[in-house]
């Protein structure tokens, strides 16, 4: 999912380059009174990445909105505390790849992790930023990204919050693998 974050960082670049091959277009019309022929010579270009991929590209496409809608309740029953709704997101084994963590946990084991975790909060809110589901050309992989802030109070009455994004693997409606990316936010200074 870490390769969909860079790559809608690619299509906004390449975007960018769009717009400027727009310019250069319009310029040529007015210099030479062909777009077609600038138009022509800007695609017929190869495009040359810096990087290249262990596999090759899935040319990610909207995905299914429902299933940004399971990762979602998923979420609102972890912020409400309802670790049972919660779990009715999950597969029957779940990848969990988070700072400092990588596993792989049943469903049952899920449930008591989500449990103990969720016990360290006295108040947690979330504040969603955005969301997309997506899906690979050859439609066999599908995930969900979400962007948001969380907030909390722990136990002691210490209140903080992180920027949050989590990409979850679809399976059969499922989650079957959570990455999370955190950002936390500078101590403010009094």
């Amino acid at each position: 999912m870490k390769k969909l974050i860079f790559f809608s960082c690619m299509a906004l670049a390449v975007a960018g380059c769009s717009n400027r091959a727009t310019k250069d277009e319009t310029t040529a019309t007015d210099s030479s009174g062909s777009a077609a022929t600038a138009a022509a010579a800007t695609t017929s270009e190869k495009l040359e990445y810096p990087y290249m991929l262990s596999k090759p590209y899935q040319n990610w496409q909207a995905g299914n909105q429902q299933n940004a809608i399971t990762v979602m309740k998923g979420l609102k029953a972890f912020e409400n505390g309802d670790i049972d709704a919660c779990m009715a997101s999950f597969g029957d084994s779940v990848e969990l790849r988070f700072d400092y963590l990588h596993t792989k946990l049943s469903n049952d084991s899920l449930k008591k992790w989500f449990t103990k975790q969720r016990a360290n909060y006295a108040s947690l809110t979330v504040k969603m930023d955005d969301w997309e589901p997506v899906i690979s050309s050859d439609k066999t992989e599908e995930w969900v990204t979400l962007w948001y802030k969380q907030i909390w109070t722990d136990k002691k009455g210490k209140t903080d919050s992180m920027s949050v994004i989590n990409d979850a693997k679809i399976e059969k409606g499922k989650i079957v693998l959570l990455d999370e990316k955190t950002q936390h936010f500078p101590v403010v200074k009094k």
